[in-house]
C-alpha cells in the first residue's frame, strides 16, 4: 500500500494558490478514481482509494506546509508503512509551470514542507515535483506561491491534473514511466498521423500550369507565305 501525500496549506483562503497545487493533486485522483470521502484524522483529510489492484490513501495535512511531516509522519506509523511507501506531490520554482518530474530521495531545496518531512522521515520516499515557474527573484517567491494560478495557467493546469489521475495507477506500481507517459499525453496530445489523401493523377494534371507551345522554325516570310497557300 502506498501513502499519496499532497502538500498545500487548508482553508478557502489558499484553495488556489500556487503552493496548493500538492493538494489538487491527491484532489485530481480521489475524483478520478471513486475515492472514499474525505475523512480528518492525522492532523489532516484522509481517503482510501483502490488504483487497479493497488489499494493507496491519499492524504492532504491540515497542519500547515511547514509541519506537513506532522501529519505524513503520523499515518505511515499507523499504517505502518515505510518511507519507501511516501509519494509526496509538491510545488517546484525549477520547473517551469505544467511541468512534472519524478524524484527519488535527494534534497528538500527549501521548500518547507519536504524540509519538514524529512525532519521526521529522511529523505527515503519519491517526490512528483509540479513544475509552477519562478516568479524571477527570492524575494517575490514567498507572495508567488500564495497568490492564486492566473486564468492564463487553467488550461495547463487542467491538463496536468487529468494526466496525474490517468497515471496514478502506473506511480503506485512502481511505473515511473508510464505515470510520466500519462501526463505527457495528457499536456501534448499525439498529432494526428494519418496521412492525406492525395489528388487524383488527373487532378494533379489539371493542377499543373500548362506547358508552352512549341518554338515555330519558320522565318517570318515564309509564315507570310504560308497564309497565303
Amino acid at each position: 500500500m502506498k501513502l499519496l501525500a499532497g502538500l498545500g496549506n487548508p482553508g478557502l483562503k489558499y484553495a488556489g494558490n500556487r503552493h496548493n497545487i500538492g493538494f489538487m493533486a491527491v484532489d485530481a485522483i480521489a475524483r478520478a478514481h471513486d475515492a472514499s470521502p474525505w475523512r480528518s484524522k492525522f492532523q489532516g483529510e484522509l481517503a482510501e482509494v483502490k488504483l487497479g489492484s493497488e489499494k493507496a490513501l491519499l492524504l492532504k495535512p491540515a497542519t500547515f506546509m511547514n509541519l506537513s511531516g506532522d501529519s505524513v509522519s503520523a499515518a505511515l506509523r499507523f499504517y505502518k508503512l515505510a518511507p519507501a511507501d511516501l509519494i509526496v506531490f509538491h510545488d517546484e520554482l525549477d520547473l517551469a509551470p505544467g511541468k512534472m518530474r519524478l524524484k527519488q530521495g535527494g534534497g528538500h531545496a527549501g521548500h518547507n514542507g519536504l524540509r519538514s518531512i524529512h525532519a521526521h522521515l529522511g529523505a527515503d520516499y519519491t517526490r512528483v515535483r509540479l513544475g509552477i515557474g519562478h516568479p524571477g527573484h527570492k524575494d517575490k517567491v514567498s507572495g508567488y506561491v500564495l497568490s492564486d494560478f492566473a486564468k492564463a495557467d487553467q488550461d495547463w493546469l487542467d491538463d496536468l491534473m487529468r494526466g496525474i489521475a490517468d497515471g496514478a495507477q502506473a506511480l503506485v506500481s512502481g511505473d515511473g514511466a508510464g505515470f510520466a507517459n500519462a501526463v505527457a499525453l495528457r499536456l501534448q496530445p499525439a498529432r494526428d498521423s494519418t496521412p492525406k489523401t492525395k489528388a487524383p493523377a488527373a487532378q494533379d494534371a489539371a493542377m499543373r500550369p500548362a506547358a508552352p507551345p512549341p518554338e515555330d522554325p519558320r522565318s517570318a516570310l515564309q509564315k507570310l507565305m504560308d497564309r497565303f497557300k
